[in-house]
């Protein structure tokens, strides 16, 4: 189970009603599948033993006799697969029927689970857990029990069964908060119009409300149909995300899928904690250690797949910086908005911002002052869409070219204007933020933050130059998001006929990214931010998996290499990788004293309760688990 990876499975199998022998063959023969598919924990439907429609004959001593030696069946023809599974059956104790889970690794009955919400002929689980023997085993019979794997602890599995997870406390609610990171759910719910939908909004809902990995495996096939259709429907789902689905009546013998056990524990060390209720007995099984294909994540885990979801996630985050600015703008009694325009991405989106603010809050555009101040490394290109933009949305626009200021000041810090190095770019940045910060004062104005996520997580800003402004509203969204942003307003000014301001947002999307602080080579831009730093889809790529989830560099570095493969190789994605977590940790010093932001996702590294780290953190510890997962994939020496 590396790096928390872990492949889990429901069965739905052909089941035969009353036939305990045969079912136990046919449970027999998938489990078997299923160990070979590289599934580690494995579940069945309810009752699956006997079938979930037996009505009173789960009452019959003949059928009880039969179920426990179709369990030691199952347990025998098991005895040889690595695999925790839970089987479905009905078991008569202590004069009482319950409806229960036999939980079976090799050939054992680690513990049988009886189920909660029982009705009808079944009688409800007691309050403890209690010894007793059973098919031959001598196991631990109760609703609180843990089953821990030796090697890997974070794999702790816990079972609840049927509409166990339909009450308003479900069982489950207490296995995660002792510490079950995965639970599986043995059920039979009838297929009715609209059921479907409601089970998967539950187990996806009740996955993010416990943080946990959740298996569902539901009747099919086999059941009596005398008054109830059961379709089979299995669900994998995992802090609220459906993973994988066998869709009704699709008669897929075996689901399977992947999850990742760390992102659980991650969500769950961000999560309140529930109390726990009652004690809780832990039962141990070692799983050996199998090789489990790289899952494939998305690249751009900031950006949605699905076109619908897209647009609605821009409009959302609009609306979102929009408001924020408007609030700030009120209660800061600022009249107008100044904001540095480049042509850039970042202060596009800005400037875009800032307009729809002043809408919002009635002022006219011109209220929106955009100042372009040309310097060293200032292109006609990003001049003049500046330019244009500003007059196309309707916001005032001026010039106040930094050279002579920059000049002046190297002069009087004696450094040669010849040797471009960090004075030369950071006095440039700093003149900027200075222009417009006095600017502001004049207007009884608010500067306007351009930064974004992305250079904050590299630190990629100049310490008290563009580091710094009254209100940071890009502060939340990464680069890879900030196109989508600026594309989805081109598309809504096209539609509108505002073909003007549509125009010059394509040719900024089209426009390298670049501070533009070296002079520019025959015309073009000559510095291109990504050639120094890296491509912004890897750096957001890492920055969501080390923060919103805590990863290792390690599997960061095994989860990119995938991803990614094959536009980046591996050992190009360990370089960059090596740079990030370099940056990440050197400048967070910068984010320390970042202005005030809109929080617009789930990550933020905001000081102010989006993330909090010291510092003077050092990042050797990162370094070498990256180093060592790059050697142990075969990198370069």
């Amino acid at each position: 189970m590396k790096d928390g990876f872990l492949i889990v499975g429901a069965l739905n199998p052909k089941a035969r009603v009353c036939d305990p022998d045969a079912n136990a063959k046919e449970l027999v023969s998938l489990a078997h599948t299923a160990a070979e598919a590289g599934v580690s924990v494995l579940a069945t439907p309810e009752l699956a033993l006997t079938t979930a429609t037996a009505g009173d004959l789960y009452r019959s001593s003949c059928l009880d006799s039969a179920v426990e030696g179709a369990l030691r069946a199952y347990l025998d023809g098991t005895a040889d697969l690595d695999l925790l599974s839970f089987v479905g059956l009905p078991v008569v104790l202590a004069g009482k029927l319950y409806n229960a889970a036999a939980v079976a690794f090799r050939g054992r009955l680690l513990g049988l689970v009886p189920k909660s919400a029982a009705g009808g002929v079944f009688s409800p689980a007691p309050d403890e857990n209690r010894v007793v023997s059973y098919a031959g085993e001598t196991c631990l019979f109760g609703t609180r029990q843990l089953f821990t794997c030796v090697g890997s602890p974070r794999l702790t599995v816990a079972c609840e069964i049927g509409d166990d997870l339909a009450l308003p406390v479900p069982p489950s609610t207490g296995h995660a908060a002792a510490g079950a990171t995965l639970i599986v759910n043995l059920a039979a719910d009838p297929e009715t119009v609209g059921r479907a939908d409601l089970r998967r909004n539950l187990v996806a809902l009740h996955s993010l409300r416990a943080a946990c990995a959740y298996v569902y495996a539901g009747a099919g096939e086999g059941e009596s149909g005398t008054d109830l259709v059961f379709s089979g429907h299995g669900l994998v789902a995992s802090t609220g995300k459906i993973l994988a689905e066998n869709e009704p009546f699709s008669d897929a013998p075996l689901l399977c899928a992947t999850v990742d056990l760390d992102r659980v524990l991650s969500e769950r060390l961000s999560t309140p904690a529930a109390p726990i209720s009652g004690i809780y007995d832990k039962v141990a099984f070692d799983l050996h250690e199998v090789a489990i294909p790289t899952p494939i994540v998305p690249r751009l885990p900031f950006v949605p797949s699905d076109p619908a979801e897209l647009k609605r996630r821009c409009d959302l985050i609009l609306s979102i910086q929009s408001r924020a600015l408007a609030g700030r703008m009120e209660r800061a009694y600022a009249k107008r908005a100044v904001i540095g325009v480049s042509g850039g991405l970042d202060s596009t989106l800005a400037l875009l911002v800032s307009v729809f603010a002043v809408d919002r809050l009635g002022l006219p555009r011109t209220a929106v002052h955009a100042v372009t101040m040309p310097g060293f490394g200032t292109t006609t290109r990003t001049r003049g869409n500046a330019e244009k933009l500003a007059e196309a949305l309707g916001a005032t626009f001026s010039e106040i070219s930094i050279k002579g200021a920059v000049e002046r000041h190297f002069a009087d810090i004696g450094h040669d204007p010849k040797n471009t190095n960090a004075v030369y770019e950071n006095a440039q940045a700093r003149e900027r933020t200075q222009v417009l910060m006095d600017l502001a004062n004049g207007e009884e104005g608010l500067v306007v933050g351009t930064g974004d996520l992305s250079e904050l997580s590299l630190g990629w800003a100049t310490y008290n130059g563009d580091h710094m402004s009254m209100y940071g509203v890009n502060a939340g969204v990464p680069k890879t998001l900030m196109r989508h942003l600026v594309a989805a307003v081109a598309a809504e000014y096209e539609k509108k006929g505002e073909t003007k301001a549509a125009a010059v947002l394509r040719d900024v999307l089209a426009t390298p990214v670049s501070p533009e602080l070296l002079p520019p080579e025959n015309g073009e831009i000559a510095q291109k931010t990504e050639g120094i730093v890296g491509p912004y889809e890897l750096h957001d790529f890492f920055l969501w998996y080390a923060v919103r989830y805590g990863f290792a560099p390690g599997k960061i570095l095994r989860l990119a290499a995938a991803a990614f493969a094959p536009d980046y190789g591996l050992d190009v994605i360990y370089g960059w990788e090596k740079i990030f977590f370099r940056r990440f940790f050197a400048q967070q010093f910068k984010r320390s004293c970042a202005a005030d932001g809109p929080k617009i996702g789930s990550l933020s590294l905001s000081p102010r309760g989006g993330f909090s780290m010291p510092s003077d953190a050092g990042s050797e510890a990162w370094i070498r688990d990256l180093d060592a997962r790059y050697a142990e994939l075969g990198g370069r020496k």
